[in-house]
């Protein structure tokens, strides 16, 4: 088994966007190739689980910095008029 399967949560954690991002479209080829034992497979599947949450909490992120800073133009533009 790979490195992909075998990392700790924690390590999954430091992960950047991208990195996740990446890793989770070689996990959903490596299950769509098929040719892995059930447990590869279900190993395979819960690191893309892992991987998608940590995806899905730099995109959360994100939007809330973008929201912010929306709501900080619109509150500047308010005491502006």
């Amino acid at each position: 088994m790979t490195s992909e399967v075998d990392e700790t949560p924690g390590m999954t954690e430091a992960l950047g966007y991208e990195q996740a991002r990446d890793e989770l479209i070689e996990v959903v080829r490596r299950l769509e190739a098929g040719g892995t034992t059930l447990e590869e497979s279900l190993a395979l599947w819960e690191r893309g689980e892992e991987l998608a949450k940590v995806c899905r909490r730099w995109l959360d992120g994100a939007r809330a910095r973008l929201d912010a800073a929306l709501a900080e133009e619109a509150a500047e533009a308010e005491d502006a008029g």
